[in-house]
Protein backbone atom coordinates (compact mmCIF):
# COMPACT_ATOMS: atom_id res chain seq x y z
CA UNK A 1 0.00 0.00 0.00
CA UNK A 2 0.96 3.31 -0.58
CA UNK A 3 2.61 5.39 2.14
CA UNK A 4 0.70 8.72 0.62
CA UNK A 5 -0.05 10.49 3.52
CA UNK A 6 -2.05 13.97 1.78
CA UNK A 7 -5.02 12.19 1.45
CA UNK A 8 -5.77 13.84 -1.94
CA UNK A 9 -6.71 10.24 -4.60
CA UNK A 10 -4.09 9.92 -7.12
CA UNK A 11 -1.67 12.59 -6.05
CA UNK A 12 1.29 10.17 -5.99
CA UNK A 13 0.89 8.87 -9.14
CA UNK A 14 0.55 12.19 -10.94
CA UNK A 15 3.56 13.82 -9.02
CA UNK A 16 5.60 10.62 -10.26
CA UNK A 17 3.83 11.20 -13.80
CA UNK A 18 4.97 15.14 -13.70
CA UNK A 19 8.67 13.86 -12.70
CA UNK A 20 9.42 12.23 -16.12
CA UNK A 21 10.78 15.41 -17.92
CA UNK A 22 13.56 15.12 -15.13
CA UNK A 23 13.83 11.98 -15.49
CA UNK A 24 14.77 11.93 -19.08
CA UNK A 25 17.07 15.03 -18.84
CA UNK A 26 18.96 13.03 -15.87
CA UNK A 27 19.41 9.92 -17.69
CA UNK A 28 20.36 11.52 -21.07
CA UNK A 29 23.05 13.45 -19.29
CA UNK A 30 24.56 11.78 -16.03
CA UNK A 31 23.20 8.46 -17.01
CA UNK A 32 24.48 8.33 -20.35
CA UNK A 33 28.21 7.23 -19.43
CA UNK A 34 26.88 4.03 -17.56
CA UNK A 35 24.98 3.31 -20.98
CA UNK A 36 28.43 3.51 -23.05
CA UNK A 37 30.02 1.44 -20.57
CA UNK A 38 27.74 -1.08 -20.72
CA UNK A 39 27.02 -1.50 -24.53
CA UNK A 40 31.03 -1.31 -24.79
CA UNK A 41 31.40 -4.42 -22.81
CA UNK A 42 28.71 -6.31 -23.82
CA UNK A 43 29.36 -5.39 -27.52
CA UNK A 44 32.88 -6.61 -27.06
CA UNK A 45 31.51 -10.08 -26.11
CA UNK A 46 29.87 -10.62 -29.23
CA UNK A 47 26.93 -11.86 -28.45
CA UNK A 48 24.96 -13.40 -31.12
CA UNK A 49 21.66 -13.68 -29.32
CA UNK A 50 19.67 -11.46 -26.97
CA UNK A 51 17.12 -12.93 -24.44
CA UNK A 52 15.26 -10.70 -22.06
CA UNK A 53 12.96 -11.56 -19.08
CA UNK A 54 11.25 -9.43 -16.88
CA UNK A 55 7.59 -8.77 -15.45
CA UNK A 56 4.74 -7.03 -15.37
CA UNK A 57 5.47 -3.26 -16.65
CA UNK A 58 9.22 -4.06 -17.38
CA UNK A 59 7.93 -7.01 -19.79
CA UNK A 60 6.55 -4.24 -21.64
CA UNK A 61 10.04 -2.43 -21.44
CA UNK A 62 11.96 -5.52 -22.38
CA UNK A 63 8.81 -6.02 -25.97
CA UNK A 64 10.83 -2.26 -26.57
CA UNK A 65 13.85 -3.55 -26.36
CA UNK A 66 13.66 -6.73 -28.45
CA UNK A 67 12.53 -3.98 -31.47
CA UNK A 68 15.62 -2.22 -30.87
CA UNK A 69 17.64 -5.18 -30.44
CA UNK A 70 16.15 -7.30 -33.91
CA UNK A 71 16.19 -3.36 -35.87
CA UNK A 72 19.20 -1.44 -34.40
CA UNK A 73 21.46 -4.20 -33.68
CA UNK A 74 20.45 -7.06 -36.51
CA UNK A 75 20.66 -9.60 -33.73
CA UNK A 76 17.71 -11.91 -32.70
CA UNK A 77 15.90 -11.81 -29.86
CA UNK A 78 13.18 -13.42 -27.61
CA UNK A 79 11.66 -12.92 -24.22
CA UNK A 80 12.56 -15.47 -21.61
CA UNK A 81 10.03 -17.31 -19.58
CA UNK A 82 11.88 -17.31 -16.08
CA UNK A 83 9.57 -20.44 -14.92
CA UNK A 84 11.52 -22.52 -17.20
CA UNK A 85 14.17 -21.97 -14.85
CA UNK A 86 12.65 -21.34 -11.40
CA UNK A 87 10.01 -23.75 -11.59
CA UNK A 88 11.25 -26.56 -14.30
CA UNK A 89 14.87 -26.63 -13.24
CA UNK A 90 15.79 -26.27 -16.95
CA UNK A 91 19.71 -25.44 -17.56
CA UNK A 92 19.78 -24.37 -21.27
CA UNK A 93 22.94 -23.66 -23.13
CA UNK A 94 23.22 -19.97 -23.04
CA UNK A 95 27.12 -19.73 -24.36
CA UNK A 96 27.17 -16.62 -26.88
CA UNK A 97 24.14 -15.39 -25.45
CA UNK A 98 23.37 -11.98 -24.10
CA UNK A 99 20.60 -11.89 -20.72
CA UNK A 100 19.20 -9.16 -20.01
CA UNK A 101 16.77 -8.43 -17.04
CA UNK A 102 14.69 -5.74 -16.60
CA UNK A 103 12.72 -4.70 -13.16
CA UNK A 104 11.76 -1.40 -11.65
CA UNK A 105 12.73 -2.64 -7.92
CA UNK A 106 14.95 -5.57 -8.74
CA UNK A 107 13.22 -7.71 -6.18
CA UNK A 108 11.30 -10.31 -7.89
CA UNK A 109 13.34 -13.76 -6.55
CA UNK A 110 12.32 -15.42 -9.96
CA UNK A 111 14.48 -12.50 -12.04
CA UNK A 112 17.22 -12.74 -9.90
CA UNK A 113 17.37 -16.59 -9.73
CA UNK A 114 17.02 -16.75 -13.54
CA UNK A 115 19.86 -14.21 -13.68
CA UNK A 116 22.42 -16.43 -11.71
CA UNK A 117 21.47 -19.45 -13.67
CA UNK A 118 21.66 -18.10 -17.15
CA UNK A 119 25.44 -16.94 -15.83
CA UNK A 120 26.07 -20.73 -15.02
CA UNK A 121 24.99 -21.88 -18.64
CA UNK A 122 27.46 -19.08 -19.79
CA UNK A 123 25.65 -16.11 -20.43
CA UNK A 124 26.35 -12.47 -20.23
CA UNK A 125 24.12 -11.35 -18.10
CA UNK A 126 22.96 -6.91 -17.78
CA UNK A 127 20.57 -5.51 -15.40
CA UNK A 128 18.60 -2.38 -15.86
CA UNK A 129 16.86 -1.77 -12.71
CA UNK A 130 16.07 1.29 -10.25
CA UNK A 131 17.51 0.10 -7.46
CA UNK A 132 21.59 -0.59 -7.71
CA UNK A 133 21.43 -2.21 -4.11
CA UNK A 134 18.61 -5.28 -5.71
CA UNK A 135 19.64 -8.74 -5.64
CA UNK A 136 18.50 -8.51 -8.79
CA UNK A 137 21.52 -6.02 -9.58
CA UNK A 138 23.78 -7.89 -7.44
CA UNK A 139 23.25 -11.02 -9.77
CA UNK A 140 24.37 -9.69 -13.25
CA UNK A 141 27.85 -9.20 -14.49
CA UNK A 142 26.92 -5.87 -15.04
CA UNK A 143 24.21 -3.21 -13.70
CA UNK A 144 22.86 -0.52 -15.39
CA UNK A 145 20.47 2.02 -13.46
CA UNK A 146 17.87 3.78 -14.92
CA UNK A 147 17.67 6.93 -12.30
CA UNK A 148 14.22 7.28 -11.97
CA UNK A 149 14.58 8.45 -8.52
CA UNK A 150 12.42 6.92 -5.58
CA UNK A 151 9.05 5.41 -7.14
CA UNK A 152 6.51 5.33 -4.16
CA UNK A 153 3.20 4.99 -6.19
CA UNK A 154 2.11 1.13 -6.98
CA UNK A 155 1.41 1.98 -10.86
CA UNK A 156 5.06 2.49 -11.80
CA UNK A 157 5.48 5.33 -14.31
CA UNK A 158 8.34 7.10 -14.40
CA UNK A 159 10.57 4.02 -14.11
CA UNK A 160 9.08 3.24 -17.30
CA UNK A 161 9.61 5.74 -18.79
CA UNK A 162 13.40 5.65 -17.98
CA UNK A 163 13.75 1.37 -18.78
CA UNK A 164 12.31 2.95 -21.98
CA UNK A 165 15.24 5.66 -22.53
CA UNK A 166 17.80 3.45 -21.03
CA UNK A 167 17.37 0.45 -23.29
CA UNK A 168 17.32 3.17 -26.27
CA UNK A 169 21.10 4.73 -25.20
CA UNK A 170 22.01 1.35 -24.60
CA UNK A 171 21.13 0.30 -28.34
CA UNK A 172 22.51 4.02 -29.28
CA UNK A 173 25.73 3.85 -28.02
CA UNK A 174 26.40 0.11 -28.86
CA UNK A 175 25.78 0.70 -32.35
CA UNK A 176 28.64 3.97 -31.90
CA UNK A 177 25.42 6.43 -31.70
CA UNK A 178 25.73 9.80 -30.18
CA UNK A 179 22.73 10.04 -28.27
CA UNK A 180 21.20 13.11 -30.19
CA UNK A 181 18.12 11.96 -30.94
CA UNK A 182 17.12 12.05 -27.75
CA UNK A 183 18.27 15.55 -27.19
CA UNK A 184 14.79 17.67 -26.83
CA UNK A 185 13.20 14.31 -25.72
CA UNK A 186 11.83 15.89 -21.93
CA UNK A 187 10.70 19.18 -23.08
CA UNK A 188 8.36 16.92 -26.00
CA UNK A 189 7.37 14.83 -23.00
CA UNK A 190 6.70 17.86 -20.44
CA UNK A 191 4.68 19.42 -23.60
CA UNK A 192 2.66 16.09 -23.27
CA UNK A 193 1.84 16.30 -19.65
CA UNK A 194 0.89 20.04 -20.21
CA UNK A 195 -2.56 19.11 -21.92
CA UNK A 196 -4.12 16.82 -18.65
CA UNK A 197 -7.26 18.59 -19.86
CA UNK A 198 -7.36 16.75 -23.04
CA UNK A 199 -6.42 13.69 -21.60
CA UNK A 200 -9.33 14.44 -19.14
CA UNK A 201 -11.69 15.02 -21.69
CA UNK A 202 -10.79 11.57 -23.20
CA UNK A 203 -10.78 9.90 -19.51
CA UNK A 204 -14.77 11.39 -19.39
CA UNK A 205 -15.28 9.65 -22.37
CA UNK A 206 -14.67 6.28 -21.39
CA UNK A 207 -16.20 6.31 -17.48
CA UNK A 208 -18.86 4.24 -17.74
CA UNK A 209 -17.29 1.86 -20.20
CA UNK A 210 -15.57 -1.38 -18.14
CA UNK A 211 -13.68 -2.80 -21.57
CA UNK A 212 -11.18 -1.11 -23.48
CA UNK A 213 -9.14 -2.65 -26.22
CA UNK A 214 -6.01 -1.04 -27.18
CA UNK A 215 -4.02 -2.13 -30.34
CA UNK A 216 -0.43 -0.67 -31.75
CA UNK A 217 2.04 -2.05 -34.23
CA UNK A 218 5.71 -2.16 -34.34
CA UNK A 219 7.89 0.05 -31.37
CA UNK A 220 4.37 1.18 -30.28
CA UNK A 221 2.83 -2.47 -29.39
CA UNK A 222 4.75 -2.29 -26.19
CA UNK A 223 3.02 1.35 -25.12
CA UNK A 224 -0.21 -0.18 -26.38
CA UNK A 225 0.20 -3.32 -23.87
CA UNK A 226 1.76 -0.95 -21.05
CA UNK A 227 -1.16 1.18 -21.21
CA UNK A 228 -3.95 -1.48 -21.04
CA UNK A 229 -1.70 -3.00 -17.76
CA UNK A 230 -2.54 0.85 -16.69
CA UNK A 231 -5.91 1.16 -17.08
CA UNK A 232 -6.83 -2.78 -15.63
CA UNK A 233 -4.45 -1.91 -12.32
CA UNK A 234 -6.09 1.55 -11.74
CA UNK A 235 -9.56 1.98 -13.59
CA UNK A 236 -10.15 -2.03 -12.98
CA UNK A 237 -11.86 -2.07 -16.22
CA UNK A 238 -11.23 -5.10 -18.72
CA UNK A 239 -8.74 -3.68 -20.98
CA UNK A 240 -7.06 -5.79 -23.57
CA UNK A 241 -4.32 -5.16 -26.04
CA UNK A 242 -3.18 -6.64 -29.38
CA UNK A 243 -0.84 -5.92 -32.36
CA UNK A 244 -2.98 -4.89 -35.36
CA UNK A 245 -1.62 -7.96 -36.66
CA UNK A 246 -2.71 -10.21 -34.15
CA UNK A 247 -5.99 -8.45 -34.02
CA UNK A 248 -7.40 -9.07 -37.43
CA UNK A 249 -6.86 -12.66 -36.59
CA UNK A 250 -10.06 -13.16 -34.00
CA UNK A 251 -9.99 -10.25 -31.74
CA UNK A 252 -11.61 -8.20 -34.40
CA UNK A 253 -15.02 -9.98 -33.90
CA UNK A 254 -15.18 -8.94 -30.51
CA UNK A 255 -15.20 -5.30 -31.54
CA UNK A 256 -18.63 -3.58 -31.20
CA UNK A 257 -19.79 0.26 -30.84
CA UNK A 258 -19.69 -0.36 -26.95
CA UNK A 259 -16.46 -1.68 -27.19
CA UNK A 260 -14.04 1.65 -27.49
CA UNK A 261 -10.78 1.06 -29.24
CA UNK A 262 -7.15 2.95 -28.53
CA UNK A 263 -4.66 2.95 -31.12
CA UNK A 264 -1.07 4.28 -30.52
CA UNK A 265 -0.31 5.21 -33.14
CA UNK A 266 2.96 7.83 -34.15
CA UNK A 267 4.14 8.38 -37.41
CA UNK A 268 6.45 5.96 -38.75
CA UNK A 269 6.63 2.38 -40.54
CA UNK A 270 4.39 0.68 -37.69
CA UNK A 271 1.59 3.60 -37.99
CA UNK A 272 2.00 2.78 -41.78
CA UNK A 273 1.17 -0.93 -41.12
CA UNK A 274 -1.32 -0.45 -38.91
CA UNK A 275 -3.46 2.26 -40.93
CA UNK A 276 -5.39 -0.49 -42.77
CA UNK A 277 -6.19 -1.63 -39.44
CA UNK A 278 -7.35 1.80 -38.53
CA UNK A 279 -9.62 1.96 -41.50
CA UNK A 280 -11.42 -0.77 -41.20
CA UNK A 281 -12.23 -0.11 -37.74
CA UNK A 282 -13.24 3.30 -39.22
CA UNK A 283 -15.24 1.61 -41.62
CA UNK A 284 -17.13 -0.60 -39.07
CA UNK A 285 -18.01 2.38 -36.75
CA UNK A 286 -16.29 1.49 -33.98
CA UNK A 287 -15.43 4.17 -31.12
CA UNK A 288 -11.85 4.72 -32.28
CA UNK A 289 -9.45 6.96 -30.02
CA UNK A 290 -6.01 7.41 -31.69
CA UNK A 291 -2.96 8.74 -29.73
CA UNK A 292 -1.03 9.39 -32.72
CA UNK A 293 0.88 11.28 -35.69
CA UNK A 294 -1.39 13.42 -37.93
CA UNK A 295 -1.01 10.09 -40.52
CA UNK A 296 -4.17 8.35 -38.52
CA UNK A 297 -5.70 10.88 -36.84
CA UNK A 298 -8.72 11.81 -39.85
CA UNK A 299 -9.86 7.95 -38.75
CA UNK A 300 -10.62 8.79 -35.39
CA UNK A 301 -13.42 9.47 -33.47
CA UNK A 302 -11.35 11.20 -30.70
CA UNK A 303 -7.80 11.88 -30.86
CA UNK A 304 -4.52 12.93 -29.14
CA UNK A 305 -2.08 14.42 -31.53
CA UNK A 306 1.42 13.67 -30.95
CA UNK A 307 4.44 15.54 -32.22
CA UNK A 308 5.45 14.22 -35.61
CA UNK A 309 9.15 15.13 -35.61
CA UNK A 310 9.72 12.64 -32.63
CA UNK A 311 11.91 9.29 -34.31
CA UNK A 312 9.31 5.92 -34.47
CA UNK A 313 11.77 4.41 -32.30
CA UNK A 314 11.72 6.94 -29.68
CA UNK A 315 8.34 7.74 -29.71
CA UNK A 316 7.59 5.26 -27.04
CA UNK A 317 9.18 7.56 -24.41
CA UNK A 318 6.49 10.19 -25.39
CA UNK A 319 3.33 8.29 -26.35
CA UNK A 320 2.84 6.37 -23.09
CA UNK A 321 2.82 10.05 -21.43
CA UNK A 322 -0.83 11.15 -22.21
CA UNK A 323 -2.17 7.15 -21.69
CA UNK A 324 -0.45 7.13 -18.01
CA UNK A 325 -2.70 10.36 -17.87
CA UNK A 326 -5.52 8.38 -19.22
CA UNK A 327 -5.06 5.71 -16.42
CA UNK A 328 -5.14 8.44 -13.91
CA UNK A 329 -7.90 10.44 -14.92
CA UNK A 330 -10.61 7.11 -15.83
CA UNK A 331 -9.79 6.15 -11.94
CA UNK A 332 -10.20 9.35 -9.98
CA UNK A 333 -13.51 9.45 -12.62
CA UNK A 334 -14.53 6.59 -11.50
CA UNK A 335 -14.25 7.17 -8.27
CA UNK A 336 -10.87 5.33 -7.31
CA UNK A 337 -7.58 6.05 -6.16
CA UNK A 338 -5.21 4.92 -7.87
CA UNK A 339 -2.64 5.43 -5.30
CA UNK A 340 -4.20 2.43 -3.62
CA UNK A 341 -4.93 -0.29 -5.95
CA UNK A 342 -6.48 -3.09 -4.45
CA UNK A 343 -4.80 -6.13 -3.72
CA UNK A 344 -1.38 -4.94 -5.16
CA UNK A 345 1.64 -3.55 -3.91
CA UNK A 346 4.61 -1.95 -4.98
CA UNK A 347 6.76 -5.21 -5.19
CA UNK A 348 5.31 -7.85 -6.63
CA UNK A 349 7.61 -11.16 -5.66
CA UNK A 350 7.17 -14.13 -7.79
CA UNK A 351 8.88 -17.80 -7.62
Amino acid sequence: MSDDVSGVPGSLMAAEIAEQPQVIERLTTQGRAGCIDAARWVRDREPRFVLLAARGTSDHAALYLKYLVEVRLGLPAGLMSPSTITAYGARPDLRDVLVVALSQSGGSPDLSRTVEVARECGATTLALTNNAESALAAAADVHLDVLAGPERAVAATKSYTAELLASWLLVDAWTGGTGAAAQGLAHVVAHELDRRAEVAALASRFRFTDRVLLTGRGYSYPTAREAALKLMETSYVAAHAFSGADLLHGPLAMIDPDLPVVAVAPEGAGSRALRPVLELLHERGTDLTVVGGSGSLDLATASFALDDAVPEELAPVASIAPLQLLALEMALARGHDPDRPRGLSKVTRTL
